[in-house]
């Protein structure tokens, strides 16, 4: 390169590093950035007991689009101001005691300053070779949770963005793990309630087993799985030279809060040798309940598990957790390779699993540190009496419901509870379009924000209480 030329080459990327400068702000730009962004959350956290559950706007938050993104950036003071009215004010507010509505995300702080730790250090976390720090995180959690779920030494898993790629993971497994090809979909079959997570139906789909047979099995007056119905439909199905697959229960469904009977599903399963699901996203961690074990009675006992800590461990939003007993068909199913990762990258250090062959993901960010900063801080006693008190709640909410003459459903099995107004005389049509003006005046009023569902054809609200926040004050 002629010397002119090589000038002028230099110079331009002197040109282009000053350009790019402000991608590496300087100690006093950092801090400023730091304060207004730690002063947002301040006063969020400061107000965070008069915030409404749900706030109804007519904006929508569309302010959010005068400031578009542009060659040029706007000041941080605008870009916070825009965020509060914008994205913060608007519609459900799931750090609320008030969110009783859906399973909410949590949202702890020490978890917030997890992921403010995991995204400054930027570490890798999919493969042990260039992680072992986020690697041996992960896996001491997932430890930690099979340990938890009662699983030998030999279980293995992966933290997902949530339980439905968490549910597809295992989905994916058990159908290598019995050796089901394509030919075979079609006479395979799948045994859930109507109350199964509707994430476990979308993962047959889109791990290409849409042909697959789905058995709805009968449920009981607390909408939990009929032991005996299950058994009456996998005899039918293998009567018609059918292959029963997998049986998929429930610790604690989203709609109603039942826990199926996981033991006695359990013996079922292996009796007839199907691969046994759990989805415990949103009840799992009661685990650490004296109650929670009681009613998951059973749940050691099955081949796979989804725990969201999102849920009903107080995460932030974005941690879902597989845990399947035997780590080697979740790897024989996830396992890859690459012409780049044939030398180092390839290496395995004995005794730790690396993400990246056990999951779907090979970009994957540093999810452990949001959960172990908490635990590794606080211990597990402040996270048990959190989840014992939900279930005091749930079942104080229960009485006083049907107190105030309501019509409550079942007792609830750990902390969601369903409830309907009924007046004496009313038709179903009229008594579900009243429970419908109920649960939308709760939310244009915002101080607590419920759910609704549709139970055996009755227009139902649903309470959860899950928020750490939640406490009985609430509840008046």
């Amino acid at each position: 390169m002629a010397d002119p030329e090589r000038a002028a080459l230099l110079d331009r990327i002197r040109q282009l590093e000053r350009a790019a400068s402000p991608l590496e702000p300087g100690a006093a730009d950092r801090q400023r950035l730091r304060d207004a962004v730690v002063g947002s959350s301040e006063r969020f956290l400061e107000k965070i007991d008069t915030l409404k559950a749900y706030e109804e706007t007519a904006d929508k938050g569309i302010g959010l689009l005068r400031n578009l993104i542009s060659e040029h950036g706007i000041p941080i003071e605008t870009v916070i101001e825009s965020f509060e009215q914008d994205v913060v004010r608007p519609g459900g507010n799931p750090a609320s005691a008030g969110h009783l509505a859906y399973i909410p995300g949590g949202g702890i702080y020490h978890s917030a300053l997890g992921d403010y730790l995991a995204a400054v250090s930027n570490k890798y976390a999919g493969l042990f070779f260039t992680g072992p720090g986020p690697v041996r995180m992960e896996n001491l959690l997932i430890r930690w949770v099979a340990d938890l779920v009662g699983y030998p030494a030999t279980a293995g898993g992966n933290i997902a963005s949530g339980g439905s790629i968490a549910s597809l993971t295992a989905i994916v497994t058990a159908r290598d793990a019995h050796g089901l090809k394509g030919a075979d979909y079609a006479s395979a079959v799948v045994y859930l309630t109507a109350q199964a997570h509707h994430c476990l139906e979308k993962a047959l789909r889109i791990a290409g087993m849409g042909e697959a047979q789905v058995r709805h099995i009968p449920i009981d007056d607390r909408f939990r799985m009929r032991p005996e119905a299950l058994e009456a439909a996998i005899a039918a199905d293998r009567a018609q030279g059918l292959r029963p697959w997998l049986i998929a229960a429930a610790a604690d469904t989203t709609d109603t809060g039942a826990v199926d009977p996981l033991d006695a599903i359990a013996t079922i399963a292996e009796r007839e040798r199907c691969w046994f699901h759990v989805d415990a996203a949103y009840g799992g961690f009661f685990l650490l309940t004296e109650h929670g074990r009681s009613v998951m009675k059973g749940i050691e006992r099955s081949d796979s598990v989804v725990l969201d800590p999102h849920k009903s461990l107080f995460l932030s939003w974005g941690s879902g957790i597989v845990v399947v007993r035997d780590v080697k068909p979740l790897a024989a199913a996830h396992g890859y390779s690459g012409d780049y990762m044939y030398l180092q990258d390839a290496l395995r250090e004995p005794g730790e699993i690396s993400p990246a062959d056990v999951s779907p993901e090979l970009s994957k960010p540093f999810r452990a540190l949001r959960m172990w900063l908490p635990l590794i801080l606080l211990g597990t006693k402040p996270f048990r009496a959190a989840l014992e008190e939900k279930l005091l709640l749930a079942r104080y909410f229960h009485q006083e419901i049907q107190a105030l003459g309501f019509e409550a459903g079942p007792p609830p099995d750990l902390s969601v509870a369903t409830f309907r107004w009924a007046p004496q005389g009313a038709s179903l049509e009229e008594a579900n379009r009243i429970n419908q003006q109920i649960v939308d005046q709760i939310k244009r009023d915002g101080r607590i924000f419920l759910s609704s569902t549709l139970l055996d054809g009755r227009f139902s609200l649903r309470m959860a209480a899950l928020s750490f926040r939640t406490h009985r004050k609430t509840m008046t």
